[in-house]
C-alpha cells in the first residue's frame, strides 16, 4: 500500500502543520484580553470603598453603643439627628425645636407611614431626645426607632437555653 505526501497520518511532508500555523499567525487574534477590564474593576472597587463610608447622614456624632443588632430598612427612613449641644437636625437640615412639629409634617408629606430614625449623640442631655420624641409622639408617629452603635456592654449574661428534662432511665448530663 503506497501513501501519499498529502496523507494526514503520514510523516513525510508535513505540510499539514506549516499551513496550520501558518494560518493562525494571519488570522486575526480573537481572545479578549482582560487585563485593562480587571484594571478599570480594582480602581473603581477602591472608589467605591472610599467613598461608601461617606454616604451615610451628614451629621457627625458619637453613638452610643448596645447589644441590639442592625435594622434592614428598605425604604429611606426620615433620620432625625440630635448633637451633644442639643441642635436638631431633620435629615441634614438644622431646625430649631420649635420648628420641628412643620419640618416633620413637610418631611413626611408624601409618606405618612415613613419610619422614624432617632439618631441621638451619647453626651446629648436626656431632656432634649425626650423632647424630640414627645414631639414624634403628639404628631402621631409610631414607627420611631432608636440608632445606636454595636458593640457595646451587655445587660447581662446572655440566657442559656432551656434543657428539656431526661427520659425515664437516662441520667442528665
Amino acid at each position: 500500500m503506497a501513501l501519499s505526501a498529502h496523507d494526514a497520518f503520514s510523516g513525510a511532508g508535513g505540510g499539514g502543520r506549516r499551513r496550520r500555523y501558518g494560518r493562525s499567525r494571519r488570522s486575526a487574534l480573537s481572545e479578549i484580553n482582560v487585563t485593562p477590564l480587571v484594571d478599570v474593576m480594582l480602581v473603581l472597587l477602591i472608589i467605591f470603598m472610599i467613598s461608601a463610608p461617606l454616604l451615610t447622614a451628614g451629621v457627625p456624632l458619637e453613638l452610643p453603643r448596645t447589644e441590639a443588632g442592625a435594622i434592614q430598612e428598605t425604604e429611606g427612613p426620615l433620620a432625625i439627628s440630635i448633637r451633644a449641644d442639643g441642635a436638631v437636625f431633620v435629615q441634614d437640615r438644622q431646625t430649631p425645636f420649635e420648628a420641628l412639629g412643620p419640618a416633620l409634617a413637610a418631611a413626611v408629606a408624601d409618606n405618612p407611614e415613613r419610619a422614624v430614625f432617632v439618631r441621638a449623640d451619647g453626651r446629648a442631655a436626656y431632656a432634649d431626645v425626650a423632647r424630640v420624641m414627645a414631639a414624634l409622639s403628639v404628631r402621631g408617629f409610631t414607627r420611631v426607632n432608636l440608632i445606636t452603635d454595636t458593640g457595646g456592654p451587655a445587660a447581662g449574661p446572655a440566657p442559656e437555653p432551656a434543657l428539656l428534662p431526661a427520659p425515664e432511665g437516662v441520667s442528665p448530663p
